[in-house]
């Protein structure tokens, strides 16, 4: 009877169909991401702690790097913890630097600058695809210090938060709202 059934053409398209499926399951989430990490230690700007608002170019130039803004991660999806800041560079750009960032390794994840509060527990989940936002790239890795440069032609005018955010499922491991420098 087992000969039979192996011979069976249903038999073995139920085989095929089964292992295309768990293919295509395993590479959709990624489950070893979980249970992986990607360490980063990029050098990070200097920020001068009291570096005051400059309008005139060249002397943003002399100042250093400014902070312009900055918070710590809360936990959305997935435990996350460090700091983000926004510093503004000698030559006037903009960058967006993650600090201590720890947080789950997934399988599609974006650092988004964006104009949604940052909420805690599931209410902040999937909030940051609603307004506003601007992606700055593919996280680098979920343990470290990294930095994004944010594109000349962004207005950071109302862009108040940072997701650490799972583009295939539209949701935020974690997110820091961004406050004026002190």
């Amino acid at each position: 009877m087992s000969a039979r059934f192996l011979r069976a053409p249903l038999t073995w398209v139920v085989v095929v169909v089964l292992a295309a499926g768990s293919a295509l399951a395993l590479w959709w989430f990624q489950p070893w991401k979980l249970v992986t990490d990607t360490e980063v230690a990029e050098t990070l700007s200097a920020v001068e702690p009291t570096t005051p608002a400059v309008p005139d170019a060249s002397a943003t130039a002399a100042a250093g790097v400014a902070l312009v803004s900055h918070g710590d991660f809360v936990t959305h999806e997935h435990d996350t913890s460090g700091t983000a800041r926004v510093v503004r560079l000698p030559d006037g750009r903009h960058r967006l630097e993650l600090v201590g960032l720890a947080t789950s390794n997934g399988p599609d994840l974006r650092v988004w600058l964006t104009d949604q509060p940052v909420r805690q527990g599931t209410a902040g989940w999937r909030v940051f695809d609603d307004g506003r936002w601007v992606e700055l790239g593919r996280l680098k890795g979920n343990r470290g210090d990294q930095g994004y440069d944010i594109p000349a032609d962004v207005d950071l005018t109302g862009l108040t938060s940072v997701s650490i955010w799972c583009k295939r499922f539209a949701v935020s491991f974690g997110a820091a709202p961004l406050g004026p420098a002190a």
